[in-house]
């Protein structure tokens, strides 16, 4: 039984404790952007972020402080602390790139690929013990997730324009097409209605449009009959 206490005394060190208010921190903090990014429905959420904002905490850890007994044991070793965090810094890079996913004209996934790029940042930076600068960096990213979107939403995308070409089979169906734009209050600039085998719409909405595009497929999809929609940006 001595010898099981000499074991466990002799493996843990003194600054266990430091290292695991770091690691928490990180977690902590990780956590709250990458919720941020699980209500919103994104591919790399909760989970991801924690694991890349507590992994990169580790590497800081082991840089600051896993070569210490070897540096003392050997004087003319010259060992340079930054050297693994920039390795974690550019190697993120490939886990942000699968996170962005490029359909036709529409890229989504930046904003998310650039929150864990941060993330791992602020790992780091907790790793190296500058919590001040983790919190701050912190709120400064949720402010440019949360705030700066609705702003974004509200203000910024209402210049977007795009043709929308819907394919309906009968004709009531383009009256339903019709009354619901007209609920949305969505600003056309020019309709065509083209008879072939199917009945064609092709919509542009105006740059004062406010409607998104998820919305107006969700609010479409809704209705009766078979309609496709192709969007051409």
């Amino acid at each position: 039984m001595e010898e099981l206490k000499e074991f466990f005394t002799s493996i843990i060190d003194d600054d266990l404790d430091m290292f695991f208010v770091r690691l928490i921190v990180a977690l902590l903090l990780s956590g709250m952007i990458g919720f941020e990014r699980e209500l919103k429905r994104h591919s790399a959420g909760f989970r991801t972020h924690i694991l890349v904002g507590v992994g990169a905490c580790i590497m800081m850890l082991l840089s600051l402080y896993g070569f210490e007994d070897y540096i003392q044991k050997y004087d003319n070793i010259r060992f340079d602390p930054a050297r693994i965090p920039s390795y974690v810094i550019s190697g993120i890079g490939f886990l942000g790139a699968g996170t962005i996913i490029v359909n036709g004209g529409t890229i989504r996934g930046l904003t998310t690929a650039a929150s864990i790029w941060t993330v791992a940042g602020i790992g780091l930076v907790v790793g190296a013990g500058m919590y001040d600068v983790a919190v701050l960096t912190t709120v400064l990213v949720l402010l440019s997730l949360i705030v700066l979107n609705n702003v974004e939403e509200k203000y910024l995308r209402q210049g977007s324009r795009g043709s929308y070409h819907i394919e309906v089979q009968r004709q009531e169906n383009v009256k339903d097409l019709l009354d619901l734009l007209d609920g949305l209050q969505v600003d056309i600039d020019k309709m065509e209605i083209k008879k072939e085998e199917d009945i064609r719409i092709v919509l542009e909405l105006s740059k004062s449009s406010t409607i998104d595009e998820a919305t107006l497929l969700e609010e479409i999809g809704k209705l009766d009959g078979e309609i496709s929609v192709f969007h051409k940006f």
